[in-house]
């Protein structure tokens, strides 16, 4: 993943990234398993950051939302959405 990525989840202390849009039910998904998980995340909504779409476009190829990092360990690691990280979570 690229290091504009790796800096920005960097800067959080939560478990997750998760860069979303308004009235994705994916996202909202996401939210909620977190949530049972006991988890914590930050949350980018690119309807309100515009600018951050085409960066993480750009650097992680996923073009739908969620987009979820991982943010627990030395390193951050991109999941993907909603279904990857369920699995993920879930193994």
């Amino acid at each position: 993943m690229a290091e504009t990525i790796l800096k920005h989840a960097g800067e959080f202390e939560t478990d997750f990234i998760m860069y979303t849009s308004t009235f994705c039910p994916y996202c909202t998904a996401a939210k909620r398993l977190f949530k049972q998980k006991n988890l914590s995340f930050t949350e980018f909504n690119f309807d309100h950051e515009p600018e951050l779409r085409s960066l993480i476009v750009q650097e992680t190829g996923h073009r739908t939302v969620p987009v979820i990092i991982d943010n627990r360990g030395n390193q951050p690691m991109f999941i993907g959405g909603f279904d990857e990280t369920n699995r993920y979570l879930n193994k």
